[in-house]
């Protein structure tokens, strides 16, 4: 999905993110200074990634905000590319399920 820079797409790499990270909806949420149903809206493609949630993805994680945008992962560091990418299919794989 590199070049996508749809809500659908964004949801997918914000869910992958966060299951990269460890963290449910609510602590995200939390971290951020948002509520569940903020985290909750953005990965089902009602809202797109806010700017304080990519900040944090970015700061703490090293999750570049060109990948959350626009799927664009040159600019993420090799060890996050590694952990990230098996949870970026499972989101997808995960979204095409609900779609079916």
């Amino acid at each position: 999905m590199t070049g996508d820079d749809s809500k659908k797409a964004q949801a997918i790499r914000l869910r992958a993110a966060r299951h990269m990270i460890g963290l449910d909806q609510k602590t995200l949420g939390s971290e951020v200074g948002l509520k569940k149903t903020a985290i909750s809206n953005m990965e089902m493609a009602l809202s797109y990634p806010s700017l304080p949630v990519m900040r944090y993805l970015y700061r703490a994680h090293r999750v570049d905000f060109n990948f959350m945008m626009n799927g664009d992962f040159a600019q993420l560091p090799g060890d996050v590319q590694a952990s990230l990418f098996p949870h970026l299919e499972d989101a997808r794989r995960e979204w095409d399920r609900k779609e079916s």
